[in-house]
């Protein structure tokens, strides 16, 4: 994945930025990043503390999840025509591969997101280029 374009600090927010999370350096930004990251993984993850106090941790656990997520999505498109085309009828199969694709787009979105936002929470800021 190619690394945003981040350096100094300007409170401005990289393309791609989550809607969510306001951006960095504005009031409370790190505890609503990390609210949106726990948001994305599995409920369990609030009951683990060191997730709640160390948000470079956070965000990196978050992509390991969303990256099974993906392969998860993947793996079941590959396999969805085989597996599913004698259970249900093909428009069914149909609303299947498309549901897949839309899974697939909202991860790969979130897998940008959560990158970007670690990069901000390491102290990368971004710097809009003309």
């Amino acid at each position: 994945m190619a690394r945003p374009n981040l350096s100094v600090s300007n409170n401005r927010k990289p393309p791609g930025w989550p809607r969510e999370v306001p951006p960095p350096g504005a009031d409370a930004w790190e505890e609503k990043a990390c609210s949106w990251l726990l948001d994305l993984s599995p409920g369990e993850y609030r009951s683990y503390e060191i997730l709640r106090r160390h948000p470079q941790v956070l965000a990196w656990w978050a992509q390991r999840n969303v990256e099974a997520q993906l392969n998860a999505a993947r793996q079941a498109y590959a396999r969805a025509r085989a597996e599913m085309q004698d259970q249900v009828p093909p428009e069914v199969l149909a609303e299947l591969l498309s549901t897949l694709e839309q899974e697939g787009a909202r991860l790969l979105g979130a897998q940008r997101e959560i990158g970007l936002v670690t990069a901000a929470l390491r102290g990368e800021h971004y710097i809009p280029r003309l």
